[in-house]
């Protein structure tokens, strides 16, 4: 497949331009600074790099692509809009150019809590939701964004991101969140949007992806 990749120089980011490379697919990246690229990007050795500023190097990026990919959001507590701002961005190319399917990473908190989880598991929850407010509030405001456009998105929902190794293995809810969930590592979250791509449950659909 030809992929596009925003948010490239992240973590979740480097692991889906390095797992969509190592299967073969021709991956063009989009990062906010090309001269600040890590070593793991370098090494995938991606097709193109283009600076997520340039409008018109971003339309160009996801022209006739198979699909696009993103790991944009905040990098901290203080989100500041850049989820819901930057993925603006991303919808704005991809309707431009008539390009359908993309594929986000958003979080555990923004989707339906399980009916049947454990009391810690809901406390635990409810003081993470307390301290990163701010973030989910914005990962909130950018899927409602996807909501009302055209594309054929899909929002991958982790709980707490790790970086543990590559399993292939873990527990995947369309339109819902795994019981307990507690840990995905950004290698399993890459291995889940890639695998998403193709599924067509998964349209227009929240995915919760756990351990």
């Amino acid at each position: 497949m030809r992929l596009t990749v925003f948010g490239a120089t992240g973590g979740v980011g480097q692991e889906v331009v390095r797992q969509a490379r190592a299967a073969g697919h021709e991956v063009t990246a989009v990062v906010r600074d090309p001269a600040r690229l890590p070593d793991g990007l370098r090494n995938a050795a991606p097709h193109a790099v283009v600076p997520l500023g340039d409008a018109g190097a971003v339309r160009e990026a996801v022209a006739g692509r198979d699909a696009v990919l993103s790991g944009l959001g905040a990098r901290g507590r203080k989100a500041g809009g850049v989820a819901e701002r930057l993925t603006a961005q991303v919808l704005g190319a991809m309707e431009a150019e008539g390009v359908r399917r993309l594929m986000v990473v958003s979080a555990a908190p923004v989707g339906p809590e399980p009916a049947d989880d454990p009391v810690l598991d809901r406390a635990v929850r409810k003081v993470v939701g307390s301290v990163l407010r701010e973030v989910y509030a914005d990962l909130e405001r950018m899927e409602a964004a996807l909501a009302a456009s055209a594309t054929d998105w899909t929002s991958v929902r982790p709980p707490k991101l790790t970086n543990g190794p590559l399993t292939g293995t873990y527990r995947t809810v369309v339109g819902g969140t795994p019981r307990s969930g507690r840990s995905l590592s950004r290698a399993d979250v890459a291995h889940a949007m890639l695998a998403l791509v193709d599924e067509p449950a998964a349209v227009r659909q929240g995915v919760g992806v756990a351990y």
